[in-house]
């Protein structure tokens, strides 16, 4: 038995079985779409305003705002998004560093805006992969990481813009290195060695002589950040060192002494900035999810909690050049991401940015509760459990149904930040959704994170089995009614639970997932493939390689009899269209309906503003069909042939 493939393109997009949309639901959806978000990206170089990133047309742009309110003034104007933009440290330069890449394809050049000219400049070789540029505290050069030696180790490169030399290789090594913070007198720079999420070094890195003096590098240790004290004699860091979580350390290099600083915060430091002057320094903690600001006060050696920021995620953290305010995002679960300052002096905070919300109604947004459900296992004699976010429309007289969305990473996590498309899912259609971080997620503990790795992968999909039994046991949810969703490693989850759990589903939605491991690891971009190795196994070991064919979604697809929905990015180069077409070609070998979308130019998720739409549409229009009433689905007679 086939089934039938009714193929038409709209633009960039191709899909496959997937019905005309609705004008109903178009229109219904069309103020949730209009949604905008901003987010900090650096100050202005002599501190006079912010640049922003936000999206006025099809893709994110970089903007300047030069007061609280104020009108937003475009600077950049490309068809793809542009990235991270850094400003140069020397005003009299005038301009920053930003990045962009070509259709999703993740092959990041990097650019010099000249702020006066407003012309920019592409600095590197059009083809490599590179990470954002640092700059040296004199603005005179910058040093990023490329593949452009072999495509597979990521190098360390130093670009002079003051001396008019250019690009120089300053350091060749194996695997993944990036730049994190010069030393004043531009010749020191502080280095991770990044080999998994578990285990990264750091070191500093002598830019004249290309030797390494090492600060920490152990396999049960992992480190971020680097800032350097203003005399250059300290560096604050965060590592997991005889801890479950990363905690923000110094290290003295005149004694070559470690010490821990955040004594008593059992929870993730996940972000850190040192103020101009050396004397504060920023750094954010990742409570349950929910991100709280401390400012560490380095004379005096003590840090205090900032009590007046909203409740929800915290990023992009930019100190003045000159003063101490402190310009930041603030992502919120009742409103879109927003660039706020902290004047640090005065605790006032003064948001810069107001993002639209398509004429919605503010007050009707619902935030999450956390629950923490019990699972198969056990820690400390006691059920384990899993921690989840549960988004609850208003009550209604039946139970809801209820979609569960499963993040990726896997090394990632759930944070309840502002989502249009679960704001429409909850008061549109009257869907719960519950967003579990099980096992493997971040934010939890070094040992939580490696309870899914290698041959423990499934562990994780029982997770999801559990939240199933949670749901059975709530009056206000139907449990005939779910569906599952999520991205990129949250995909494979979804295939994978559609598998497992197939006659407690109705429907799945995955999202640029892995279908096979073996192929994965086979055709993931080379400069990724040891580092997801070590996360997922090793498939060059006989034994290793057996148990990844056995748990891979395309092995036991014929286990899936309820409706999926695929979507892809041709250019992605984490998880290839060729995941997505082998898993089509398994369920429909099998009779199984499945609606297919893939973007031309998209890469590892879409970004295009016109692409996100009819997503977005794809997928209520799958839940309306699937998910919305209790049915026996199979394959409609009318898509069969033999």
């Amino acid at each position: 038995m086939t089934v039938e493939i009714r193929r038409k393109e709209i633009g960039n997009l191709l899909l496959e079985n997937i019905p005309d949309i609705p004008v109903l639901l178009k229109d219904k959806l069309q103020l949730y779409q209009q949604t905008r978000e901003a987010a900090l990206a650096d100050w202005l170089p002599d501190g006079s305003g912010l640049l922003i990133s936000t999206r006025f047309g099809e893709a994110a742009q970089i903007h300047e705002v030069v007061r609280p309110g104020h009108f937003r003034k475009q600077l950049t104007f490309f068809d793809e998004p542009v990235y991270i933009a850094r400003t140069c440290p020397d005003a009299d330069r005038q301009g920053f560093l930003f990045a962009r890449d070509t259709g999703g394809n993740e092959a990041y050049q990097l650019y010099f805006y000249d702020l006066r000219k407003q012309e920019y400049e592409m600095l590197t070789d059009g083809e490599s992969k590179h990470s954002s540029g640092v700059w040296n505290r004199e603005g005179s050069a910058f040093i990023y990481s490329s593949t452009k030696r072999n495509g597979i180790d990521q190098d360390l490169y130093l670009y002079d813009l003051a001396g008019g030399t250019g690009e120089r290789l300053v350091f060749t090594g194996k695997g993944y290195w990036y730049p994190v913070a010069w030393a004043s007198g531009g010749r020191y720079v502080t280095v991770i060695n990044y080999r998994s999420i578990n285990e990264s070094h750091l070191h500093i890195l002598d830019v004249e002589t290309g030797m390494l003096q090492t600060i920490q590098a152990d396999p049960n240790i992992a480190c971020r950040s680097g800032s350097w004290s203003a005399d250059g004699r300290r560096i604050y860091y965060t590592s997991d060192a005889d801890s479950e979580w990363r905690g923000l350390m110094v290290y003295d290099l005149d004694t070559q002494s470690k010490q821990k600083i955040t004594q008593g915060l059992d929870w993730e430091v996940e972000g850190l900035q040192l103020s101009a002057d050396g004397t504060q320094l920023a750094f954010v903690i990742n409570k349950n999810g929910i991100s709280e600001l401390y400012l560490y006060d380095t004379a005096r050696e003590r840090y205090e909690r900032v009590e007046v920021l909203p409740e929800g995620v915290i990023a992009d953290m930019r100190w003045h050049p000159k003063a101490l305010r402190l310009a930041l995002t603030i992502n919120t679960p009742q409103a879109p991401a927003d660039a706020y300052v902290l004047d640090v002096e005065t605790m006032d905070l003064q948001q810069w940015t107001f993002s639209e919300v398509g004429g919605l109604d503010r007050k009707g947004f619902v935030k999450p509760r956390l629950i923490h459900y019990p699972t198969f296992d056990q820690v400390g004699g006691k059920d384990r459990e899993i921690p989840a976010f549960y988004y609850r429309p208003e009550p209604q007289d039946a139970p809801m149904p209820v979609l569960i969305y499963i993040h990726g990473g896997p090394e990632s996590q759930f944070r309840p930040g502002f989502s249009p498309a679960f704001q429409y899912y909850l008061k549109e259609l009257g869907v719960a959704v519950l967003a579990p971080n099980v096992r493997g997620s971040s934010g939890y503990g070094k040992h939580y994170l490696k309870l899914d790795n290698g041959f423990k992968r499934e562990d994780s999909v029982r997770d999801i089995g559990a939240l199933l039994d949670w749901i059975e046991q709530q009056p206000e949810l139907d449990s005939r009614r779910v569906a599952v969703m999520g991205g990129s490693y949250g995909g494979y989850m979804v295939l994978a639970s559609m598998s497992h759990y197939n006659d407690r589903l109705c429907c799945g939605i995955d999202i640029v997932g892995i279908s096979n491991f073996i192929t994965f690891l086979k055709n993931t971009k080379s400069y990724r493939r040891d580092l997801r190795r070590v996360e997922y196994g090793d498939e060059r070991d006989p034994a290793m390689r057996r148990h990844l064919e056995q748990i891979s979604p395309t092995t036991n697809a014929h286990k899936i009899t309820k409706p999926m929905l695929i979507v892809q990015g041709q250019n992605d180069p984490r998880v290839p269209a060729s995941e997505a077409e082998q898993m089509l070609r398994a369920i429909r070998k099998n009779g199984g309906e499945a609606w297919y979308l893939l973007a031309k130019d998209e890469g590892h998720g879409f970004r295009k503003k016109s692409n996100r739409d009819f997503y977005n549409q794809a997928v209520i229009l799958f839940l309306q069909t699937y998910l919305m009433q209790p049915l026996e689905v199979g394959v409609p007679e009318a898509l069969v042939t033999t």
